[in-house]
């Protein structure tokens, strides 16, 4: 996180805590953005020890780091016995094939010339792939700056235990509260998740 980033962050006094309190947290592209996206729908509606247990024993049938050609190839049975949903290797598989498919790039050299909402819609076409999965690709596979991924629910509670002594907020006010963030929502974002995890 360069200067000019926490400086914009610092504009905002609570979050200029965080950003004291945390350290410097990066917003960075992935080096391999299919990993990143299994990653993310291994995790979906996972509470983070178990999401990171899960995700060990997946790599561990894998054999190695995810690729669609692992992923394919993997026995379904042992995929199941680490701990995933049939419905979870279904995704995985759709994930697997969609970035097999010839005619779509989803990489970060193939979603260069979009914006957010484009890259939402492209990855929200894949089975199993919904608004969260795909905000977390921005953030995290393509390293976006601006993201605010309200559908996150450690986002949300996050920013009512940080801005709201945990009462309740409506998204539109933590769309109010995220405005002094910007251009690096991702970066607020992080700093919330921080929070909210320690």
């Amino acid at each position: 996180m360069d200067d000019r980033i926490a400086a914009t962050l610092r504009e905002d006094p609570t979050m200029a805590a965080l950003v004291d309190r945390h350290g410097r947290l990066a917003v960075e592209p992935a080096d391999d953005e299919f990993a990143r996206l299994c990653t993310s729908i291994v995790n979906q509606q996972l509470s983070t020890a178990s999401a990171a247990a899960i995700r060990e024993r997946f790599l561990g049938v894998l054999g190695g780091d995810p690729t669609p050609g692992r992923v394919l190839a993997a026995d379904e049975d042992d995929l199941r016995e680490a701990g995933l949903s049939r419905t979870k290797v279904e995704y995985l598989r759709s994930a697997a094939a969609a970035f097999r498919d010839g005619e779509r790039d989803l990489t970060r050299e193939g979603f260069a010339a979009a914006d957010d909402d484009a890259v939402v819609e492209a990855l929200t076409e894949i089975r199993g792939v919904g608004e969260w999965t795909a905000r977390m690709y921005l953030i995290f596979a393509l390293g976006r700056e601006d993201v605010l991924p309200l559908g996150d629910l450690a986002v949300r509670k996050g920013l009512e235990r940080v801005y709201n002594d945990g009462e309740d907020l409506s998204r539109a006010e933590m769309r109010e509260i995220a405005e002094a963030w910007r251009p690096y929502r991702s970066y607020g974002t992080r700093y919330v998740w921080a929070e909210y995890e320690s």
